[in-house]
């Protein structure tokens, strides 16, 4: 946790760097927002915050120093939680609804559950294609499809798509993808049963 302090501070600092010199029409905007933006329920007002990493991100165009992507990447894999019991493949089943379920982390939202008492989803078809037979889904993200039959099944694959949905930008530094394990939208379980989705050979995405 040390290092991660330590690269966050000097990511923040380097972040200025890139920024010196030029107005602050982001500040502005950020600082517009928070005089009409009201915490509520578990949405508080540090939701407007910008953390270092992120920062870095946008103030280089999503293209910082190699050197800095490099260490910083590194801080973020030390961040994924790998399931104590080493398994990684859950219910691909359930993996497909929750990449089908978008509702969370809404301000009514409690205890990791959305108002309606059921867990987070993951949204994964708004960036992705996943199954054959949705034929609704963003492009944001690379397609999905078939993704257990092009890549493998094995072990160092599943572990590789556990941590890619734990913390993308441990891969992936100026990731659009949510750390959907780092933040805690999603559980160890539900990261499973999505890993189980991409790489169970009976999953409809591998047929």
């Amino acid at each position: 946790m040390k290092t991660l302090q330590v690269s966050i501070f000097g990511a923040a600092a380097l972040a200025i760097a890139f920024s010196a010199g030029a107005q602050d029409y982001r500040g502005q905007a950020i600082n517009m927002m928070k005089q009409d933006f009201h915490a509520k329920g578990i949405a508080g007002i540090d939701r407007l915050n910008e953390d270092a990493l992120q920062l870095v991100c946008n103030r280089s165009g999503n293209n910082p120093p190699k050197g800095v992507a490099e260490r910083l990447q590194q801080d973020q894999f030390e961040t994924i939680k790998y399931p104590a019991d080493g398994k990684f493949l859950g219910d691909w089943k359930a993996g497909e609804k929750i990449a089908q379920r978008g509702r969370g982390m809404t301000w009514k939202d409690k205890d990791g559950k959305t108002s309606r008492g059921e867990p987070n989803g993951g949204s994964c078809y708004n960036c992705h294609q996943i199954g054959a037979a949705t034929t609704s889904f963003g492009t944001i993200g690379n397609s999905l499809l078939h993704f257990g039959k092009i890549r493998g099944y094995g072990a160092d694959t599943q572990k590789y798509v556990y941590g890619k949905i734990y913390n993308a930008k441990a891969f992936n530094l100026c990731s659009n993808m949510p750390r959907f394990g780092h933040s805690g939208t999603l559980t160890e379980t539900q990261i499973k049963d999505l890993v189980a989705l991409l790489l169970d050979p009976n999953s409809p995405v591998n047929k």
